[in-house]
């Protein structure tokens, strides 16, 4: 909904809440029954009110009113009114803050690191399938034919060039096609990082992945575009998030490190994410 489709639905809201209280309200007298009013004045020993239901003024005497049952229901009303404003309220400041946070995030497929107000580009690693047959690049638009066996989907280098500087943080990831997506914890080995492990089946060439998963909260804020962060602070190590098509040799993979202060980091390398004017 737009701007103005909001600013419309407002105006009816307000309108609903000024016709419930043209709409009256129970003047109730002490035997059960009520009358229809818009408003009422206390006189004297009798109350003059204006009746909604034959749109006059009349009298009636003080005595057979009940006025605190009558005040009570229309305060408990005015009560629901104002909680059912608070809620629309509530929920229109939500949308707000949600289109604000989609408008933040370059409309380009990636991974985008929310540090504060503003966002840190992870670079795309380049992957690669290793067997004992050697190192194989992995390509996503043209996947490299595996012989079956295993093999072990690496990254160059025992430690990545970018580090978070917290043990639960938060990222936008842009997909370029819903496929499955999280953080991995990666396994160190000498010169690389392990991202997955495969099991390439015979005849079929199907792939079984096995890989250590972080558990994330995602929350989608419109096709194609999520907010994720781990439910439970990161150990330190290496990581990444990564989108793959499970059974195939299809996947990417934006690496990134924790390092709590106190241990040796490699310097970050970012870019900034592109804003455009509006």
């Amino acid at each position: 909904m737009g701007a103005r489709g909001c600013r419309i639905l407002l105006l009816v809201v307000a309108a609903a809440c000024l016709l419930a209280a043209a709409a009256g309200f129970r003047l109730y007298l002490k035997d059960g029954s009520y009358h229809l009013v818009r408003e009422y004045q206390v006189e004297g020993d009798r109350v003059r009110y204006y009746s909604t239901e034959r749109g006059d003024w009349e009298e009636i005497p003080l005595d057979l009113l009940d006025l605190k049952r009558t005040e009570q229901e229309r305060h408990e009303r005015r009560q629901a009114l104002e909680k059912e404003a608070s809620i629309f309220s509530a929920e229109e400041a939500a949308r707000r803050e949600l289109l604000r946070e989609i408008a933040r995030v370059p409309k380009e497929p990636g991974v985008y690191l929310i540090e504060g107000e503003a966002l840190r580009v992870l670079k795309q690693a380049e992957s690669k399938a290793v067997t004992n047959k050697g190192r194989t690049v992995l390509k996503v638009l043209t996947p490299v034919p595996l012989i079956a066996g295993e093999a072990t989907v690496e990254l160059d280098g025992a430690r990545s060039s970018e580090t978070v500087d917290t043990p639960q943080p938060e990222f936008y990831f842009r997909v370029a096609a819903e496929e499955r997506f999280g953080i991995f914890k990666l396994t160190p080995k000498k010169d690389s990082r392990v991202v997955q492990k495969w099991t390439i089946m015979p005849v079929t060439n199907e792939i079984l992945e096995e890989q250590e998963e972080v558990q994330i909260f995602r929350r989608q804020l419109e096709p194609g575009l999520y907010k994720i962060w781990p439910m439970d602070p990161l150990e330190p190590g290496e990581y990444a998030v990564v989108e793959y098509t499970p059974g195939q040799k299809n996947i990417q993979i934006w690496d990134f490190a924790w390092r709590p202060a106190g241990q040796e980091a490699a310097p970050k390398k970012s870019a900034p994410a592109s804003r455009k004017r509006r």
